[in-house]
C-alpha cells in the first residue's frame, strides 16, 4: 500500500504528460493521507460536442475517497483500494461501478525498505525521470460546507515484483499501485470495465527505480 507521495508540482509537467491545464491550487507539495492533492478526471462535459471542452480536467481532491453516502466525511484507511475487493467495498463499490476513473499524477511513491531490520524510507519512481500516472477511483460529496471531490489510489499483489517485493516487513504481503503506461492514459480514464480492468497489472520492474534512504518528513 501507499501511503506517501510526491505529487506533480510543475504545472508544465501536467500539461505535458497528461495534457491538463494545472488548477488554481497545487494542494500539498508531500502528500500524506487526508491532504488534498491533485488527480486528474475525464472532463464531465467532454462529450458534448464542444470543441472548447478538454477532455480531461485537473482537480483538487481530497486523498481518502469519502463515499458519496457518507454522514460527516470523515474516512479511514480509503487511500488506497485493492483492485480484487473494489468493486465490493462500500467505500468504492459505487465509484467502480460507474466508471469514476482518474489519475493520480506522482514524482515518486515512499514504501518502507525493512532488509536491513529497520524500515529505511525508500523513493519508487521512473527510471527515466518522468512523472507515474497512477490509476484510482475518485467520488464527490457533498457536505454541510458544499462540494468535496475525493480519491484513492488502485493497488496489486506485488510478491513477486523484482522491486516492490524487498518493501514492507518480510511477513507482510507486498503491495504495489497500478503505474499506468503514458498511452493507455485515455483508456483508463474512459474506456469499459473490462478494458479498465486489462490496464491493472504490475508495472515491469526495468521501468522503476528505487533510491534509499530519503527522508520521512
Amino acid at each position: 500500500m501507499c501511503s506517501h507521495y510526491t505529487p506533480v508540482k510543475n504545472k508544465s509537467q501536467l500539461h505535458d504528460t497528461f495534457g491538463v491545464e494545472a488548477p488554481v491550487s497545487l494542494g500539498k507539495p508531500d502528500m500524506w493521507p487526508g491532504y488534498e492533492g491533485v488527480f486528474i478526471r475525464s472532463h464531465p462535459h467532454a462529450d458534448v460536442g464542444d470543441e472548447a471542452v478538454p477532455a480531461r480536467e485537473a482537480v483538487l481532491g481530497h486523498w481518502g475517497l469519502i463515499p458519496h453516502w457518507s454522514k460527516d466525511g470523515k474516512v479511514k484507511g480509503t487511500f488506497n483500494a485493492r483492485i480484487e475487493t473494489v468493486a465490493e467495498k462500500p467505500s468504492f463499490r459505487d465509484s467502480w461501478r460507474k466508471g469514476l476513473r482518474c489519475i493520480v499524477p506522482a514524482i515518486a511513491v515512499y514504501e518502507p525498505d525493512w532488509r536491513s531490520g529497520k524500515a529505511v524510507p525508500t523513493a519508487v519512481s521512473r527510471a527515466d525521470g518522468q512523472p507515474m500516472g497512477v490509476a484510482g477511483i475518485w467520488s464527490g460529496w457533498r457536505g454541510p460546507n458544499g462540494w468535496v471531490d475525493s480519491f484513492t489510489m488502485l493497488t496489486v499483489n506485488a510478491d513477486d515484483h523484482a522491486v516492490f517485493k524487498l518493501l514492507h516487513k518480510p511477513q507482510d504481503e507486498k503491495r504495489m499501485v497500478v503505474i499506468l503506461n503514458p498511452d493507455s492514459f485515455e483508456t483508463w480514464l474512459k474506456g469499459s470495465e473490462s478494458e479498465a480492468l486489462d490496464l491493472v497489472r504490475q508495472c515491469p520492474a526495468e521501468v522503476l527505480r528505487m533510491t534509499a534512504p530519503v527522508s520521512s518528513e
